[in-house]
């Protein structure tokens, strides 16, 4: 048969039972739209998380104390106390380190924050005067941490956007006061929106002098007594010096701590910092297209039922094709075209569905929670039809072959 009297052949066999083959069509179109559905989440919710770390910018260096090691148990990197504030000082020196253009030492812990009745529980970070410059964040309302507040160790915070809003509604947080682990703070600024969601909000932390927090909320100090600091932001004073910039903090770093062997400290950049979020997330959305893929699979083995029971049911019809000269090629692709089109056609209608579910669910609130963002994925789509098609010929071959192997004059002896 010509690919055009398939093609009819397939479609008339396919109207016979309408209801059985949109039944079996719904089973494929449900599979697809669940993995471009969830695909999209899962992109949207690593292109978020992307963003809102490169709005941090890319030319920033982390260095963070090494890992600590009591009685032969290792703790995780950063678990050291070997980073310190005359450290930080030393990096901002530019005879030693001219491809630094700021430096911001970091204390964070956990506070409880309270303002009259209402109460958070978020991250405290402990910074310096030019955090808000090597980190790129911008002011909304009042001033940020001076060096006189560092100085004074002043009971200063300055609010995330997203702790200004749980804690003040539509009221002006600066010049109120807020509590933080029990101690109050006047609150002298809140911080631009930098955006987030369920998995990572820039906008949910308070700062505070670096020294407010090292003397009244952390007090964490090194071996030698000295001030004790858990990250140093290093701002590179360009993207093309980043190489240069880690070889001299480094350098810095093994003098003053007199280094001979392994370092006590490591340095990463906002980059690999971005690519290892994204090998993370990466994992995350292929987990996602395999739980969608279970049902594409459970999609599959229905079009296989169908179709033996159809063989089962056109055992007569095949007798008489045989009988009129219709090879066994002529039988298998038959059946084999007509499960092919159950699940191309359920395939093209699941991909419209889910680009339209996909869109809907864009910007929309899921139970309650941040805005959902997704990212549609034209390659998702493609292979979710190539997928679709590839499980009609899969687990359309078998009742086809035995569709074809029925000799004729059994097939017309049956009822």
């Amino acid at each position: 048969m010509s690919p055009a009297t398939l093609l009819l052949t397939a479609l008339s066999s396919l109207a016979v039972n309408k209801l059985r083959a949109g039944l079996t069509l719904l089973g494929i179109v449900i599979g697809i739209t669940a993995v471009i559905t969830l695909m999209a989440i899962g992109q949207g919710v690593q292109q978020s998380i992307t963003q809102r770390i490169e709005s941090l910018g890319t030319n920033l260096l982390f260095v963070r104390p090494g890992e600590s090691n009591q009685g032969g148990v290792f703790g995780g990197q950063g678990s050291a106390s070997t980073l310190t504030m005359e450290d930080a000082i030393a990096i901002q020196d530019p005879v030693f380190t001219p491809s630094v253009a700021a430096v911001a030492p970091e204390l964070s812990t956990t506070g409880q924050i309270v303002a009259g009745r209402s109460n958070t529980s978020t991250r405290v970070y402990g910074v310096t005067p030019e955090y808000l410059k090597a980190r790129n964040f911008d002011l909304s309302s009042g001033e940020f941490v001076t060096p006189g507040h560092v100085d004074s160790a002043s009971l200063v915070a300055v609010l995330g956007s997203e702790v200004a809003d749980t804690l003040f509604g539509n009221r002006e947080p600066t010049g109120q006061t807020v509590r933080i682990n029990g101690r109050q703070f006047e609150v002298i600024g809140v911080l631009e929106s930098k955006g987030g969601n369920r998995f990572f909000s820039l906008d949910d932390q308070v700062l505070v002098p670096i020294t407010t927090a090292h003397h009244r909320l952390s007090s964490q100090r090194t071996a030698q007594g000295a001030f004790n600091v858990q990250t140093i932001n290093v701002q590179v004073a360009d993207l093309d010096r980043m190489d240069s910039a880690i070889r001299e903090v480094a350098t810095v770093l093994r003098l003053r701590h007199r280094i001979t062997g392994e370092d006590d400290f490591s340095i990463t950049s906002q980059q690999e910092t971005i690519e290892t979020l994204q090998e993370t997330t990466g994992t995350f959305v292929v987990f996602l297209g395999a739980i969608a893929s279970i049902s594409l699979l459970v999609g599959g083995i229905g079009i296989m039922n169908i179709m033996l029971v159809s063989v089962t049911e056109r055992t007569r019809e095949i007798g008489i094709r045989k009988a009129m000269g219709a090879k066994h090629r002529d039988i298998l692709l038959q059946f084999v075209a007509e499960a092919t089109l159950l699940s191309l056609g359920g395939g093209g209608v699941g991909v419209l569905t889910g680009i339209l579910l996909s869109w809907a669910l864009n910007g929309r609130s899921l139970l309650g929670g941040q805005p959902t963002q997704t990212v549609f994925s034209g390659e998702v789509a493609v292979m979710a039809l190539a997928v679709s098609a590839g499980i009609g010929l899969f687990f359309g071959i078998y009742p086809a072959m035995r569709a074809a192997r029925l000799h004729p004059i059994e097939a017309l002896r049956s009822e």
